[in-house]
Parts: structure tokens; sequence; C-alpha cells
């Protein structure tokens, strides 16, 4: 290494051709002809007009490297490296490890040693954490995510999913202690009912991102009054919710008017409820699928009023047909995205669709068993920013005509069984793996 030390005393040089490092020769000089310099200072031969500057001895080891140095070394690791592998090097790195920078936020989301003893430890000696994932963490209780609360009011991510253990109590603590919350995703929860989500809107006014799918025991009463007490609610979305009805519907979209993401996949909602989502003018992503009753005026209608609408999962729904779609590919100015998985369109929808959008990217009519070559041949020709479409289980579109779209239209990717399979061999191939080296065992 060079040292990049200032000598007032070395004259300018004209750029020298040979190796900017050079190495101590046994005899204190350098090499390539180089003239040794005392007292560490630079040389330079007037003569050639080659200049040398001192040389920097490299650390002999890597501790004797500055502490930010080794800092940002480690940030590279998960939490789980430093606190398995690296803190266990020595005591100088044990330190460096427990560093509040690597505390902010954490992630142990899968790890199943973390049980209540750690989240009280982690709280009662980092007090700044700002965001923590345990999602499938089966060993932490309520105790210890109300002690995480009660010593980090900071905090303004908490993310819990398929944490069946835990209840109320727990996000109840979450809502009193630390109302500055943006995040709260506690995804697949059986426990939690209304009472954890009222302490939400009593407490976090702030919320903005709320994943509450699968939490089978709220109903629109909690539902409503998050949506009261939380109006700059931006991403919402709900999963088999059986409970969860129209009504919450219409409180999220009367109280919530920043949303930019719903999702009400598989809820007993219907169109009296999804049509008043058409008063979001924000609503960039909408999340339909598996509503049982739902019908294409009212679809054709959301599309109409939320003018920034980019991406629209119908999939699972029977009764979107081909003049949906049509509508949908006219008046879906800002559309990107469309899922029409098992939905029941034919060829004509994959035509509008090519004909009258010009800017969908990303199509799936994967299983519409209606869909032949004519579709696909011709969304493909006429499509001018299609770039991804789903054809998986379309049984009528065969694989030889696939193969000649595959061809013709290399920007966009093609998704069939037999193509999905080519691309992953070809990936593992890349990847270095070979059936020769597969390891059978």
């Amino acid at each position: 290494q060079v040292c990049k030390r200032k000598c007032s005393e070395v004259q300018r040089c004209t750029p020298c051709k040979q190796p900017r490092c050079a190495f101590a020769a046994p005899e204190g000089g350098l090499e390539n002809g180089g003239v040794g310099g005392g007292g560490g200072e630079a040389s330079a031969n007037t003569e050639t007009g080659h200049c040398h500057l001192p040389i920097c001895p490299l650390p002999s080891s890597i501790n004797h490297l500055p502490s930010s140095i080794l800092l940002k070394v480690l940030s590279h690791l998960t939490v789980k490296e430093r606190c398995l592998c690296a803190s266990l090097v020595c005591k100088y790195w044990r330190d460096l490890c427990l560093d509040f920078q690597f505390w902010k936020q954490i992630d142990l989301s899968g790890l199943q040693q973390v049980n209540d003893d750690l989240l009280v430890k982690i709280a009662s000696r980092r007090q700044n954490v700002t965001e923590i994932n345990i999602s499938d963490c089966r060993g932490v209780q309520d105790h210890g995510v109300c002690s995480l609360a009660s010593h980090c009011p900071g905090l303004q991510k908490y993310t819990a999913y398929r944490c069946k253990q835990l209840g109320d109590l727990s996000l109840c603590a979450l809502a009193t202690h630390c109302p500055l919350l943006v995040k709260v995703h506690v995804g697949n929860q059986d426990k939690l009912t209304d009472e954890a989500l009222k302490k939400l809107g009593e407490h976090c006014s702030e919320l903005k991102d709320v994943h509450l799918g699968q939490c089978y025991s709220i109903t629109d009463e909690g539902m409503v009054a998050l949506a009261r007490g939380c109006p700059k609610l931006q991403r919402l979305y709900m999963q088999e919710n059986k409970l969860v009805t129209d009504r919450s519907v219409r409180a999220v979209a009367e109280h919530c008017p920043e949303l930019q993401f719903v999702g009400f996949m598989g809820c007993p909602v219907t169109s009296q409820g999804v049509i008043h989502l058409t008063g979001l003018r924000n609503l960039s992503i909408l999340d339909l699928r598996h509503i049982s009753e739902l019908n294409n005026e009212t679809v054709m209608e959301v599309v109409r009023k939320c003018r920034n609408l980019s991406s629209l999962n119908l999939c699972l729904n029977w009764s979107i047909n081909d003049r949906c779609v049509e509508i949908i590919a006219k008046e879906g100015r800002s559309l990107k995205e469309l899922y029409l998985v098992s939905c029941k369109i034919t060829d004509h929808a994959l035509i509008a669709i090519g004909q009258y959008s010009s800017t969908i990217e990303t199509v799936d009519a994967g299983w519409c068993k209606d869909i032949t070559d004519q579709g696909a041949t011709q969304i493909a020709q006429s499509s001018k920013s299609l770039r991804y479409l789903g054809l998986m289980r379309c049984d009528k579109v065969n694989e030889e005509t696939v193969e000649r779209l595959v061809v013709q239209y290399p920007h966009i990717v093609f998704s069939t069984v037999m193509q999905d399979c080519k691309r992953t061999l070809e990936r593992a191939y890349q990847l270095g793996w070979s059936p020769n080296t597969s390891n059978t065992s």
C-alpha cells in the first residue's frame, strides 16, 4: 500500500511508468532501481523523473484495521452469522458485533433458538431498536414481545408472520408503548382479536402498512376501529379473513384516503363493498383474488375511476369475462400488470389487451382453458409493451406454437410447464450444476 501523506520536499515529477507500489529490498533500497529513502520520506530521481513514495506496511492482523472498516465488513453478515460465528472469534469482535448500528434493524426470522430471554436481553441492552422481525420464531411468547415493547418506544416496524402462539397481549403492548409504529405485519396469528386492532387505532396514528392475512378472529368491528384511528394507512392486506365483510372495505375506503395497496383475497366481500374503493385516487395495487360475489361492472368502474392503478389481480374469479378484460385494457391507462388465472376468458381477451393497451407488460392467463394458439400469437404480435405472458396449463395452446413465439419474440417471457422447466435447467447449468456431479445421496 502507498501512503497518501503529502510531502513538501517532493518535486513535481513526470508520470511514472513503473508500478505505483514498489517492495522494499532486503538492504533497505527499493526494487526497480529506486533509491532507499531515510526516515520514511519520499525520494525523487531527478535524472529519470521517477518518483518513489514511502511504503506503508500491511497490518500484521486484521484487528489492526480501523474499527470503522471492521464494522463495515461485519455489516454484510446476517444476525445469525454475527451472533453464532463472528462474535466468538475474540472479545474485540464480540464487542464490535454488539455495536448499536447492528441492533437497529433486527431480523431473527426462522431462528428457533430465539425465545423470550433473548428478546428481554435485546430490549434491556439495545433500546434504540427501530425494526424487528420474529417471523416463525415459535419460542417467542407474549411476555418477550411485551418486554421489547416497553423498552423500545422508538420501534417503527414489527413483523411476526406465523407466530400462532402470540395473541392480543403482545400487540396491545406494542400499540401502547410504541406510538411511532408505521408497519405491523402479523399474518397467520389465530389468537389475535379485535381488541388488538382497537389498541392500534387508538395509539398508532402513524401506521401506514398493515398485514392481517389469515387472522381468523378479526371482525368488522376491529377493522373499523383501525381505519378510523389510522388515516395515514397506505397498505392494507387481508387474506381469508372470514369475518371481514363489505363494512370493513367501506370503512377503509372512507377513512384512509392515502391507500395505495389494498388486498382482500378470499374474504367474504362483494361488489357492494368493492365499489367504495373507487374513491381511492392513489390506489395503485389491487388484489381481488377469489372474491365470490364480484361482478364485471364493479371491476370496470374501479378501473375507470382509479386512474393510477398499475397492478390488478383478478385470479380465481370465474365471473370475469372477455368484455370486462376489454374495458380494462381500454380504460387502464396506467395498468402494467393484469392477473387472470382461472377466469372465464377466451382468446378475445388476449387479443383485446394487445389491441387496446399500450402499457400492460405482464399478463397471466394460466389455467384459462379456452385460450388457444390464436390468442397467444395475436397478443404477442400486436402488443408493444408485453414482456410476460403466463400460459400455464392452457392446454389448447400447443408447445410447438410457444417454441415458435419464443424465437420470434425474445423480449417476451412465455410461461408454460415446459418453458419454465427449461429456464430452471439453464439457470442450474449457469450455476455449475450437471447431472454427473449431482449428489445422488
